[in-house]
């Protein structure tokens, strides 16, 4: 046989070799993901004691006495308790019974009552919630209140007030959801809250943080660009939500989360900032951008371990700042985790947190 043949017949050789299957090298395989929360929200597993791990979604944190309690995304909003904000404790749900109002907002409510925030004033806690459905603004925020967060108490009650505000597909380009309830420079309340669409707004409220005041005074905080032109039912563009106001050294910060939640592993969420001398803006970015103009400052960003970083509410404790926030755990299906972190401020008092917040 000659060369030529030889060598023509080596290659005709490999070329069969690559069509054969791999023996020996098993591909990894990919690791699962709940990539649509809005269809199926994880729910934690019942576990007594205390645990560092904590399935989350939208955490909120208040102090009473000695004790840290967490409001979370969840059926009926799902509550832990912990002394040390480290390791957290499961405690009975706010609604052992969803109010019956909901249903009538979102035909089919799954239950799984999101986004809470919780405050204090004059001696009552405030719980504003959300009631929705993904990819719609058939929304509406609600409220309930309690003397004590301590469910060992016999002052212990939750009581729901009902609707304070509702969105409505095509009537309203906005969504009434992820209320946060700030103070502005006189002590008068008022509700930010948005998701997409039109952006994040600022309602104020009646005296009694449990009714929108009238006449009403409505102010819009930030939003990203989206033509006039889109259809009003569809969320996007326009990828923002969860707004939270954190006031420090005469400013008010305007925490929220561009991007996406809710996707496990494939969730972009990122948390921005802006910040203003008043409450009602406008509020600008490191760079002088109008958040209400598409401005906006990254705060944390996610990794390859943790992908998806927001919905984050903002906390100062014996001196301290922290960021409480919910991030995807990777090697958990994507589900999402509580993470605190503390929040540190640079010379021009911008707010930043440790890239080791996403190591753990």
């Amino acid at each position: 046989m000659s060369g030529h043949a030889r060598t023509k017949l080596a290659l005709g050789l490999l070329a069969a070799l690559a069509w054969l299957p791999a023996t020996g090298v098993a591909a990894a395989p990919p690791k699962p993901n709940n990539g649509d929360m809005m269809a199926s929200p994880p729910v934690a597993a019942p576990k007594p004691g205390y645990h560092a791990d904590v399935l989350a979604h939208d955490p909120v944190v208040i102090r009473e006495g000695d004790t840290y309690y967490l409001f979370i995304t969840g059926p009926g909003i799902t509550v832990y308790s912990s002394k040390n904000l480290r390791t957290w404790k499961a405690e009975p749900q706010v609604f052992a019974q969803i109010p019956a109002w909901a249903y009538d907002v979102v035909p089919g409510f799954n239950g799984h009552i999101w986004a809470p925030d919780i405050s204090f004033h004059n001696g009552i806690y405030t719980l504003f919630y959300s009631v929705s459905s993904g990819g719609k603004n058939t929304s509406a925020i609600g409220v309930a209140t309690n003397t004590t967060l301590d469910p060992a108490s016999p002052a212990f009650k939750w009581v729901d007030h009902g609707i304070v505000l509702r969105s409505v597909p095509h009537r309203d380009l906005w969504n009434a959801i992820d209320p946060n309830l700030v103070e502005d420079e006189q002590g008068e309340p008022w509700l930010a809250f948005g998701s997409f669409w039109g952006g994040l707004k600022l309602v104020k409220l009646a005296d009694d943080r449990v009714h929108l005041a009238e006449p009403q005074q409505w102010h819009t905080l930030a939003k990203r660009e989206r033509s006039i032109l889109e259809d009003d039912a569809k969320p996007e563009p326009g990828a923002l939500e969860a707004p939270f106001v954190f006031r420090k050294n005469g400013w008010y910060y305007l925490f929220m989360s561009w991007d996406h939640c809710c996707r496990g592993a494939d969730s972009d969420y990122r948390v921005m900032v802006g910040r203003s001398k008043t409450l009602q803006g406008p509020y600008l970015d490191r760079d002088g951008k109008r958040l209400d103009q598409g401005g906006g400052t990254e705060v944390l960003r996610g990794t390859a371990r943790w992908p998806g970083p927001g919905h984050n509410s903002a906390y100062t404790f014996d001196g301290k700042d922290y960021l409480v926030f919910h991030a995807y755990d990777v090697e958990d299906g994507g589900r999402p985790k509580l993470h605190v972190a503390s929040l540190a401020w640079d010379t021009d008092g911008w707010p930043r947190v440790d890239a080791g917040a996403l190591t753990r």
